[in-house]
């Protein structure tokens, strides 16, 4: 069985259309004092939200931070 969510779904939903709706784009960290969340909870909503609708390559970003820590072990 699952963890329990620390936040409310419907929260999650709210502060996600919030960010997004929003010009220009608040802080973060400032959103997410406002709401009671942590900003990495927050950021890590934005994000997903983001890849759900097709706007962030996830695995694109994998690929190329792998590439960056590999290069620098090749010395």
């Amino acid at each position: 069985m699952p963890a329990p969510r620390k936040y409310p779904l419907e929260l999650r939903e709210r502060a996600v259309r919030m960010y997004r709706a929003a010009e220009p784009k608040p802080v973060i960290r400032r959103m997410a004092d406002e709401l009671g969340v942590h900003h990495e909870a927050l950021r890590n909503w934005i994000r997903q939200a983001e890849a759900d609708a097709g706007e962030r390559d996830e695995s694109g970003m994998r690929d190329q931070v792998r590439g960056i820590e590999h290069s620098g072990h090749r010395n």
